[in-house]
């Protein structure tokens, strides 16, 4: 007999096991490659544009709390002082547009207002 095996009824030749390589043309994989590698480098462009993104609005956030809080502390240095701020004084009486103006005033006279996040 020769080296064949039967097996199931069907005849077995000798080699190697799994699937054959498919005749692939080398053009079109190599095309498909290029395609492959210029779709990631857009995903990784977006990727990067979105966390440039993200980054930019936590730093203007962080920037608005610190003016925040350097009011909060002139306020409280000026009590501390025994004077009372106007703009406690409207938030007392309930007047919000005088508040919201005299505020900003504040924020603007501060010592480390924009100078400290426009680094």
């Amino acid at each position: 007999m020769d080296d064949s095996k039967m097996v199931g009824g069907k005849v077995k030749k000798p080699g190697k096991r799994g699937r054959k390589p498919a005749k692939i043309d080398l053009k079109a994989k190599l095309e498909r490659s290029r395609q492959s590698a210029r779709e990631c480098r857009a995903r990784k462009k977006l990727r990067y544009q979105y966390l440039e993104e993200l980054v930019s609005s936590k730093e203007r956030a962080i920037c608005a709390l610190r003016e925040e809080l350097e009011m909060y502390k002139q306020w409280c240095s000026a009590m501390d002082q025994g004077k009372i701020p106007s703009e406690i004084k409207a938030l007392l009486t309930g007047d919000e547009h005088k508040t919201s103006q005299s505020s900003s005033k504040t924020i603007k006279n501060g010592k480390n207002n924009t100078a400290s996040c426009g680094q």
